[in-house]
């Protein structure tokens, strides 16, 4: 098979780095003809290169709960209670986001969740449901303009989710977006179901993302925001910021606020 146009960009190079520490394989990840796959490995696949504390998911896809709660299970997590709800992530995830929670607070500030226990862990079912949120809303708004017929509609709610997602992102490239606000990328409003990093326990999504403090608070213990537009979410990658371009990250500033994505070229 023909090496992906993208392999040898910055991400692809540190990514197979990692990967042979790891005893795996770029195709089991995200099959180079598989174009969700390799779409969300792009948006999303900050995780993967995060440090040897946590453990990164074997597929950019999850197709099922049961394969989610074979992962977290083996992954492990801890709940730690803040703001109120139950928050759970891998150990090396929480511990470090108390550390900087106690950080913040010892200079008069906070770090708490948004959206209560949904800021942390998911179920491969909550990623639906947030799907669903953007996919159905979106169906009726393009059939009322006049962009999709009703049998598009009819069609595409019908389909398995897998085959969903792939509709979705054709139809985007004419324009016919799926966010909340019909405005952008459905991946930049909520990810497609099985591949939010929320399911990796490796994000949490904090109601003070706006203060440039916390943030920094945050980068110091290895939360950084690495998925564009998604401005509340943040990932733990575990290492010093100085060290993310080594891992094949760029940084990139959306609305004053520096995100670290994969360099793809």
């Amino acid at each position: 098979m023909a090496p992906h146009k993208h392999e040898n960009s910055p991400f692809y190079q540190a990514l197979a780095i990692t990967l042979r520490q790891r005893n795996r394989s770029l195709t089991k990840i995200a099959e180079s003809r598989d174009a969700v796959a390799r779409r969300v490995l792009h948006d999303y696949g900050a995780i993967f290169v995060a440090n040897e504390s946590v453990l990164p998911p074997p597929v950019c896809v999850f197709t099922c709960e049961e394969e989610v709660t074979d992962f977290q299970a083996r992954a492990g997590f801890r709940g730690v209670k803040m703001g109120g709800a139950l928050i759970e992530l891998q150990p090396a995830a929480a511990n470090a986001l108390l550390q900087a929670q106690a950080a913040a607070q010892a200079q008069g500030l906070d770090i708490t969740p948004r959206d209560g226990a949904e800021a942390a862990r998911r179920s491969y079912d909550d990623t639906v449901r947030l799907w669903n949120s953007r996919f159905l809303p979106a169906l009726d708004h393009w059939q009322e303009l006049g962009r999709l017929t009703e049998a598009q509609t009819k069609r595409l709610r019908a389909m398995p989710t897998a085959e969903q997602v792939a509709e979705v992102l054709e139809l985007e490239k004419q324009g016919i977006f799926f966010s909340k606000d019909f405005s952008k990328s459905i991946l930049y409003s909520i990810a497609a179901p099985g591949t939010s990093q929320h399911i990796a326990m490796l994000a949490f999504d904090a109601n003070e993302f706006l203060d440039e403090r916390v943030r920094e608070i945050l980068a110091r213990h290895g939360w950084f925001q690495t998925v564009l537009s998604d401005l509340p979410h943040f990932t733990f990658l575990g290492w010093p910021e100085a060290e993310l371009p080594a891992r094949g990250l760029k940084s990139v500033e959306v609305q004053g606020q520096r995100f670290w994505i994969p360099d793809v070229g």
